[in-house]
């Protein structure tokens, strides 16, 4: 398997590189070629050509959540294509999300993407490849993990508290054990390895990459830092939306590497 970072808030000199908040992942798994998120615009495909990766190539997008910083590029890149890409992501992924006055979902609405693209909206894991899943909806299952209310989002024609339930990842699998890919970890970073665990029937954990959203050094860090340790889970790769002094507490204890735009990883 084979990941490049397009989009993080973070980037590198040379290459002409650019970063932007948010998250978008060029991922290959043997002949079949994804995105998992579209950043926060198109910036993504311009680093893509820098990066010598060609879109065309891509029949799949995967959204990790309905965020404007992961899902912002989706219409750009879609409107890019002369073919109907296919879409895999959560029945709440396109609702309309703010936080006060401040839209936090995509700039465009559900019926605009159903018209140009094949979507599949599920809530139960979904087979991207031959070794990598769509996990659907996270359950709660770690005690230190509560969501967060982060806004309100519309269901039915009404606004309603919004626990980014849309929230999910991606699922790698080979034969000496599981790796993590994901967005912003809304449902918890150990809630999804635990979930991981379960669909895939597989306990070791090799790697994680992606948005970890621990930004306070409290309590939920240090028993997540802890769970990392006790499966000693070898690389980690804390990005997006983890704040930087979390990463440098977590640096203390934790053999962590860095991510940033141009990023390939191949596990």
């Amino acid at each position: 398997m084979r990941l490049v970072v397009l989009i993080d808030n973070c980037t590198i000199n040379g290459k002409n590189l650019k970063g932007e908040g948010g998250a978008s992942y060029y991922i290959e798994d043997e002949d079949k070629k994804f995105l998992l998120d579209t950043g926060a615009s198109g910036l993504f495909m311009e680093n893509a050509k820098n990066l010598d990766i060609n879109l065309d190539d891509i029949d799949t997008v995967v959204l990790s959540h309905g965020h404007y910083d992961h899902a912002g590029g989706l219409k750009d890149f879609i409107e890019s294509r002369d073919d109907k890409i296919n879409i895999i992501c959560h029945p709440l992924s396109f609702n309309k999300k703010k936080k006060g006055n401040t839209n936090m979902g995509a700039p465009y609405n559900k019926d605009e993407i159903i018209k140009l693209a094949n979507v599949n909206f599920s809530d139960k894991p979904v087979k991207v490849s031959k070794n990598i899943t769509y996990l659907g909806q996270i359950p709660d299952i770690m005690d230190f993990e509560n969501r967060k209310l982060m806004g309100e989002i519309e269901i039915d024609g009404e606004y309603k508290e919004d626990y980014i339930m849309d929230d999910s990842a991606l699922l790698y699998e080979n034969q000496d054990g599981i790796y993590i890919i994901t967005g912003c970890s809304h449902s918890g970073i150990c809630n999804i390895i635990e979930y991981a665990k379960k669909v895939s029937g597989k306990d070791k954990v090799l790697g994680i990459i992606g948005g970890t959203h621990l930004q306070e050094i409290n309590e939920q860090l240090y028993k997540t830092i802890e769970y990392f340790k006790e499966n000693n889970i070898k690389e980690l790769y804390p990005c997006h939306c983890t704040k930087f002094y979390v990463k440098a507490e977590m640096f203390k204890n934790l053999d962590i590497k860095d991510a940033h735009v141009g990023l390939e990883i191949n596990w």
